[in-house]
Order: C-alpha cells, then sequence, then structure tokens
C-alpha cells in the first residue's frame, strides 16, 4: 500500500543535513523498488532543503510509521514534523532529474474526511480531470484513510511554479473533494535520490 511521508525541516539544519546525507541515501537505498516518489521540497529560490517527500509502497500504517521515523534525518532531529498518510496513486509519469517542480498538497477538514468518498476508480479519474490531466502533472496521489474507504486529501508534482501550480491542481481537488474549496499548499520540489 502506498503512503505519503512528508518531513518538514527545523530551521537552520542545512549543514547538519549535508553531513547526514550519504547516511539518508544509504537508508533510501534500502527502499529503492518501493519508492515511487522522493525528493526534497526547498524554499521559492530553490537554495534552501525545507523539506522531505516520499511515497513508498510499504505492508501497512505500522511500516510507514517506521519508516518515516527510522531516517537519519529524523532520528538526528532535523524534522519540526512527520505526516504519513495512505495514498492512491493515480498519476505517475516520473519526473526528470534536475528540473524544478511544485509539490501541491490539501488535506480536507475533518467534516469533509466524514462523509468523503472512496478513491476514485479508472473511470471516475476520467471525470475529476475534465479532460486528459495537463502534461505539467508528474505525478498525482488521493489521500485516503487507511482503508482506502475515504479520500482525505490530494498531492501532485507538477512541472510549474507555486502559484500556476496551485491554479492547475485546484479544480482537480476540489472535484476529489466533493465541489467543496480545497486549501492547497504549494512549495517547490526536486526528484530526489543520489546525485
Amino acid at each position: 500500500m502506498p503512503f505519503y511521508v512528508y518531513a518538514e525541516d527545523r530551521p537552520d539544519v542545512a549543514d547538519q543535513l549535508t553531513e547526514l546525507s550519504e547516511e539518508h541515501w544509504s537508508y533510501m537505498d534500502r527502499f529503492d523498488s518501493r519508492l515511487i516518489l522522493r525528493g526534497p521540497t526547498v524554499s521559492d529560490d530553490g537554495e534552501e532543503h525545507t523539506g522531505s517527500v516520499h511515497v513508498v509502497d510499504l505492508a501497512d500504517r505500522a511500516a510507514a510509521e517506521r519508516f518515516g521515523r527510522e531516517e537519519p534525518f529524523w532520528k538526528a532531529g532535523l524534522y519540526r514534523d512527520l505526516t504519513v498518510v495512505a495514498a492512491d496513486v493515480l498519476l505517475s509519469r516520473g519526473p526528470e532529474a534536475g528540473v524544478t517542480y511544485t509539490l501541491v498538497a490539501a488535506q480536507w477538514p475533518l467534516s469533509v474526511r466524514a462523509t468523503g468518498d472512496p478513491a476514485p476508480d479508472d473511470a471516475e479519474q476520467q471525470g475529476l480531470w475534465g479532460t486528459e490531466p495537463d502534461s505539467r502533472f508528474v505525478f498525482v496521489a488521493a489521500l485516503t484513510d487507511d482503508e482506502g474507504t475515504g479520500t482525505t486529501g490530494v498531492v501532485a508534482a507538477v512541472r510549474a511554479l507555486p502559484d500556476e501550480a496551485r491554479g492547475l491542481v485546484r479544480p482537480f481537488a476540489e472535484r476529489l473533494a466533493g465541489g467543496r474549496p480545497a486549501a492547497l499548499t504549494a512549495q517547490r520540489w526536486e526528484r530526489g535520490g543520489r546525485r
């Protein structure tokens, strides 16, 4: 089962991240065949690491939590927060190295989650897009409860700057949320892995 795992950096940890980068990559090498998406979020100018994103196929929530908490940056105290949410991958085109994308995410309010629809099947996905997915989308997942019975949010990687990416994702996210407004976050993101 895929899980979206996002860790937000603590302030002023750049030097420590650099020191532990080989340990981080070695840890990720153990999951290479199960990593669907990976890479850092970065500041608007692309100069500063702000977090770490992984979509990884694991057995269950306990394994996903372990994956996040045993990661070397987390163990060293370099992250301030960890998000682990089940994900139904709707589109994965494989982002290119060296290209900056924007990661757009939203989680619905509790009132929407309680009545959320299951993650869409292939036929329903076509209606959610409205048309074919824009070629700038390289990854989209519906965030779900652990049983896959209710949609709780969305995460997408888009080849566009944050404001434009947010605008591209909004119609899809709001259709996925049953027509309700979706509060979207957008931050620059780069494909990760060994350099």
